[in-house]
């Protein structure tokens, strides 16, 4: 990739906590999986996450306003407040310092965490994640004390909201469903919807069984088990068990998209032509090609089907076929606990398709 790219930053003249709350979250979590192997890297890594933090909170504002070529590409849609909780609640994790906590509690009303009711977890929109995060807080007895107490409740209240929508036993607003059994949101990239969801349901589902405790709906009840498999069958219907009995994961199965829009898998290897593609050339020669890409991205979830499964293996369909980290992050975790439940002899699933 030899195109010109233009850097941006965000300061205390160009706000923007967004995203600077994020990668504060980002790096507080990474700290937690280095804090073992390598303490000096995950030091690195939390105190970077501190200085992030303190950025975003004391220059508050939209980075898209500050940055404003992105708003045509990435907007923040759900503004900074959601990722100022969640980097607050991943910090509080990554130290156990309680300001962190209080920070997340105190703002919870004003900042939307436990006012907002959600059915969608995303990219940009990261309330549901932080009130699932808020209210698995409530397994500790340090946290039961009557200041805390009350207001993770109110976020355990909004994060099993989420996850009743989800598992379609709301009143008021659940998730739609396609008629192959797909958790449906939007045209654009569903499957960001779908990946995450099944994430959370799957974090959850872990939560009600350490409980012995049950999912308490509008419409029923539901055990620790029946929200795992539902979220199993999410990951199923991404690995080829859907009406088209196609894997949107790219790579994985016999069947699976051969046109997604990535420059990397459209445009030949420089193995194979070693002369300089400007970016125009690569839009110009290969982007209108009938045949498959030449390079295959080997686990990318793309955006998937529409609304009546209908999915159309295209390069110019970018809202179904282009690809996305933020699918795949997520799914990773799914497939990570499937794959020890299967070891256990608890699930058979696709997984064991192509081993």
């Amino acid at each position: 990739m030899t195109t010109s790219w233009q850097a941006y930053k965000v300061d205390e003249k160009n706000p923007g906590s967004d995203v600077a709350g994020e990668t504060a979250a980002v790096m507080a979590s990474a700290s937690i999986v280095f804090r073992k192997t390598n303490p000096h890297y995950s030091h690195l890594l939390l105190h970077h996450a501190q200085q992030l933090f303190e950025l975003g909170d004391k220059y508050r504002g939209k980075y898209d306003e500050s940055v404003r070529v992105v708003k045509g590409y990435y907007p923040s849609v759900s503004g900074f407040k959601d990722e100022l909780l969640w980097a607050a609640l991943w910090l509080y994790k990554a130290t156990d310092n309680e300001a962190y906590l209080s920070y997340a509690l105190d703002k919870a009303n004003e900042f939307g965490g436990i006012t907002w009711s959600m059915n969608e977890f995303s990219w940009d929109v990261k309330f549901a994640g932080l009130q699932i995060i808020a209210s698995m807080l409530l397994v500790e007895e340090k946290h039961r004390k009557l200041a805390f107490e009350l207001v993770l409740k109110q976020y355990r209240s909004k994060a099993e909201y989420y996850l009743c929508a989800c598992l379609n036993k709301s009143n008021e607003s659940n998730v739609k469903r396609t008629p192959g059994g797909l958790l449906y949101v939007r045209q654009w990239n569903n499957m960001q919807y779908v990946s995450n969801a099944a994430f959370l349901l799957t974090i959850y589902s872990d939560h009600l069984q350490t409980l012995n405790r049950r999912l308490i709906c509008d419409r029923g009840e539901l055990g620790s088990e029946e929200v795992r498999v539902f979220a199993k069958s999410q990951v199923d219907y991404i690995l080829g068990e859907n009406p088209k009995a196609t894997s949107y994961l790219v790579g994985y199965g016999s069947r699976y998209p051969q046109r997604m829009h990535h420059r990397g898998g459209s445009i030949e290897s420089y193995g194979e032509n070693k002369g300089f593609i400007r970016c125009t050339q690569g839009y110009d020669n290969w982007f209108h090609r009938k045949g498959p890409n030449p390079n295959v991205i080997v686990g990318a979830l793309i955006g998937g089907p529409n609304e009546k499964d209908e999915f159309s293996d295209d390069r110019k369909n970018f809202m179904q076929t282009e690809a996305y980290t933020y699918n795949t992050a997520s799914l990773v975790g799914v497939l990570a606990k499937l794959h020890g439940l299967e070891d256990d002899g608890v699930f058979n699933s696709p997984l064991t398709a192509s081993r």
